[in-house]
């Protein structure tokens, strides 16, 4: 890419998609293409291929997506595989027939097995049962996986898939209905915080690991793969350490200044045991995650008293 390249970033209201967007920005390109959901509806393929027609973007970040946490995804597992495929088969196919140069799909660390060795490796993509709560979202990330790299293969069209693994940063979505354990961790020991409630309860066991990766850092990864990278193989985009969900609250609580009881719900899903990726591939390639997990939470939490608290 250089600074008179037209690029476009789908989904750029969302937390990937605005950061990319910011990334760009600080970078200096000029001519960066953004449309909201009103202007363009990704889901309707006549939609899409007239914004392809007019702007003919050279490069595409499909950033666009239908998010939510383990409740979300249980609760409309319709929406998220109907909309997620249409959004992606028509960005994925109209940016190839409109001649863009490059393409970065964002997939999700959910692509793969509940039940993967750890840290997963690119490789065990497709090698075993997928955790039943997002398994809807992750078989439609899995299919634009496998389109980009069809188109790749029948067309010689220049797609890549990244697979980040839980993002968290300013423009998340706080709502505790759809939102991820991150967002939604944060708003209840906020909420709690104010009101002076005894206990904040969590759901699970507390025992689960998870890696968090701060959206800032996810788009330097993508534009730094959009410069750098021209295979077909995913490649994972993480921090390499992971934490157990009662050690995210305890951080939290801790920034937020909540001093009262955690108190863990057994009785509600705890998701897949541990997901922590390899990122000995994207490290291969010399890019380095550079936001500490409680300098992002502190970054974080400081954006949504500012902005999302008012809003939740």
């Amino acid at each position: 890419m250089i600074r008179s390249s037209r690029i476009y970033v789908a989904g750029h209201r969302g937390l990937v998609g605005s950061a990319i967007v910011r990334r760009l920005e600080r970078q200096g390109f000029e001519t960066i293409i953004t449309r909201s959901r009103d202007e363009v509806d990704l889901t309707s393929q006549a939609a899409v291929n007239d914004l392809f027609d007019q702007q003919r973007p050279e490069f595409v970040f499909l950033a666009a997506a239908k998010v939510g946490g383990i409740l979300a995804n249980s609760t409309f597992p319709a929406d998220f595989i109907r909309e997620n495929l249409q959004m992606q088969t028509n960005v994925i196919d109209a940016a190839y027939r409109s001649g863009a140069r490059k393409l970065v799909f964002l997939g999700s660390s959910c692509i793969y097995p509940k039940y993967a060795p750890q840290p997963m490796k690119e490789q065990y993509l497709l090698s075993g049962a997928l955790e039943p709560t997002n398994e809807a979202y992750a078989i439609a990330k899995i299919a634009g996986i496998t389109m980009v790299n069809a188109y790749r293969e029948q067309f010689g069209f220049n797609g890549i898939s990244l697979m980040p693994t839980n993002l968290y940063g300013p423009g998340d979505n706080f709502d505790l209905e759809s939102s991820h354990v991150m967002p939604a961790l944060m708003r209840k020991f906020h909420e709690a915080k104010l009101s002076g409630a005894p206990t904040v309860t969590v759901w699970g066991s507390g025992t689960p690991r998870r890696e968090f990766l701060h959206v800032d850092d996810l788009a330097d990864a993508a534009t730094f793969m959009m410069d750098k990278y021209d295979n077909g193989d995913i490649v994972n985009v993480g921090v390499g350490e992971d934490v157990s969900i009662g050690e995210l609250a305890a951080l939290i609580a801790e920034v937020v200044g909540y001093e009262g009881e955690i108190v863990y719900d057994s009785s509600k899903p705890d998701g897949t045991p541990r997901k922590l990726l390899d990122i000995s591939r994207l490290l291969s390639l010399g890019w380095r995650p550079k936001v500490k997990l409680k300098n992002g939470i502190v970054s974080t939490y400081k954006w949504y008293v500012e902005n999302g608290a008012q809003r939740s």
